[in-house]
């Protein structure tokens, strides 16, 4: 089972996406937070920890879903953050990925879009709602960036989900070249997480999803 921990600060929402994802295969809803900080508690006692957070963005007077996912992806073996709202502003978009979000949902789509989404971001995939795809197509349009065939390869290595190591063991090269492989790929992408790269290249057709 996935184990699912949901972020919100409306109780209403909460328990909706509860019933949703403990309605869905292979996935159980483990805990609720109504902001940012709740759920940094939470996954601190949490034994074991939830593979999957599922992220609102704008909570009120509390911790919001960007510091919060910021925070969370810097912990020891962090769970996946898939964001989950009603936002879709570039900037919202933009910062969320930034902060290290494997993936952003918003709430009007379908359950067992949300189902799939849990599960790739479990995998370590990244997931883009279309219209969120679409807004990183359209800020990238007016400068397409140019990969090399090795830096496409690494980029879409990086989607399936693999480590530094794992890409160099399947290219027979080593973790250093993957590491400077990395840089340039950031640097071109004007980005610098994994997560931005992988999503900068979904938008841009560098790579393709699953």
């Amino acid at each position: 089972m996935i184990r699912v921990l949901i972020v919100d600060d409306h109780p209403v929402v909460r328990r909706g996406l509860r019933a949703m994802v403990d309605d869905l295969p292979e996935l159980t809803a483990v805990g609720e937070a109504a902001d940012g900080a709740a759920a940094l508690a939470l996954l601190s006692d949490a034994h074991p920890a939830p593979d999957v957070v599922l992220m609102d963005l704008q909570m009120g007077a509390g911790m919001h879903g960007v510091e919060a996912t910021r925070r969370i992806t810097a912990l020891p073996d962090p769970p996946a953050v898939l964001i989950l709202t009603t936002y879709s502003t570039d900037a919202d978009i933009l910062a969320a990925v930034e902060a290290g979000a494997t993936g952003y949902l918003l709430k009007d789509a379908p359950p067992q879009d949300v189902a799939e989404a849990v599960r790739a971001a479990a995998r370590g995939e990244t997931v883009l709602a279309p219209p969120v795809a679409a807004r990183l197509l359209g800020r990238m349009r007016s400068g397409r960036p140019t990969l090399s065939p090795r830096e496409t390869e690494i980029l879409g290595l990086l989607a399936e989900g693999l480590a530094n190591r794992q890409i160099s063991k399947r290219l027979f090269i080593s973790e250093a070249t993957v590491k400077t492989h990395l840089v340039h790929i950031y640097d071109k992408l004007g980005v610098d997480s994994r997560t931005a790269a992988i999503a900068a290249g979904l938008a841009a057709g560098l790579i393709r999803a699953g």
